[in-house]
């Protein structure tokens, strides 16, 4: 039992980490000239094929769907693609780490989809942790030598939207419900290329891979932040479950921090500290609550 706690643990780490480093390898491609399309097509591509291996090969699953599951899927991974568009966008306005910080209020805003569509109850500590999240962001707004871009605090919360939709979608929708996870995730991937195709014109607009370095960075986009973040939060949610799981997440965002500051010269002052410690407070707050319940 506790090798298998221990495991999970690791793997829960490991997807945490592995997913804070989109900056990392985004950032350099924006720095060559890429757009926000060009650098999401590559990491889709990519993820899809190295990924659709790995299942096919290794984990020997049949890819068969049925042409409702086919339209469902489709539209999943379009709202899937569009939170990406939203974020990566964000980070050409606001730091990179502030946008990862901001966007895991996502668990705030599937409570609230919940309480207005589904009219689920809203506990008192759901609306504690609203407030935290909310001054949080407002002291990230603040904070630092200069405003944050509200554009890019728009495209950050928009992404945190489109997220939790894609959530809530997925919990609520029986037709898919039987489909294996990594599976769905796959046809996720593969039916959200059409956003980056379209996007770019049907790919005549695509910014060619013209160096190893970019090409480099590609392949780190489709590797670490999507395929082994993606497995290992499988085995995460194996091993320890999905609250310690979801909690252990709160290492996104600090990573991205850890990157953007180490690497990339972002501030980092004392004013954005306590913001982000509220987010992630507020955030920590409703998987705690909802363990609890």
């Amino acid at each position: 039992m506790k090798t298998y706690k221990s495991k999970g643990y690791i793997n829960a780490i490991l997807a945490a980490v592995s997913y804070g480093t989109n900056p990392l390898f985004a950032l350099p491609m924006y720095s060559q000239g890429f757009g926000v399309n060009s650098v999401l097509f590559y990491r889709y591509l990519f993820a899809v094929l190295i990924y659709g291996t790995w299942l096919k090969l290794f984990k020997h699953i049949s890819f068969k769907l049925s042409l409702k599951e086919i339209f469902i899927l489709f539209v999943f991974g379009i709202i899937f693609s569009l939170s990406s568009v939203f974020l990566f966008g964000a980070f050409t306005y606001i730091p990179s780490g502030l946008a990862c910080t901001i966007l895991f209020a996502y668990p705030l805003v599937v409570a609230l989809i919940s309480r207005i569509i589904f009219k689920e109850h809203l506990h008192k500590i759901i609306w504690l942790a609203l407030c935290f999240v909310i001054f949080g962001i407002t002291l990230l707004y603040n904070g630092g030598t200069s405003s944050l871009n509200i554009k890019g605090v728009i495209l950050v919360l928009l992404s945190a939207l489109s997220y939790a939709i894609y959530m809530v979608g997925i919990k609520y929708t029986s037709t898919i419900k039987h489909i294996k996870p990594d599976k769905l995730t796959f046809y996720v991937m593969l039916f959200g290329l059409s956003v980056y195709i379209w996007n770019l014109k049907f790919c005549t607009e695509l910014q060619p891979l013209n160096s190893c370095f970019t090409v480099a960075c590609a392949f780190g986009l489709a590797i670490f932040p999507t395929i082994i973040s993606l497995e290992t939060i499988t085995f995460g949610i194996k091993f320890i479950g999905a609250t310690k799981t979801a909690i252990i997440g709160a290492l996104e965002p600090l990573t991205a921090l850890f990157f953007g500051v180490l690497l990339f010269g972002e501030t980092l002052t004392f004013k954005i500290t306590c913001g982000i410690g509220l987010i992630l407070t507020g955030v920590i707050l409703v998987i705690l609550h909802k363990n609890n319940k």
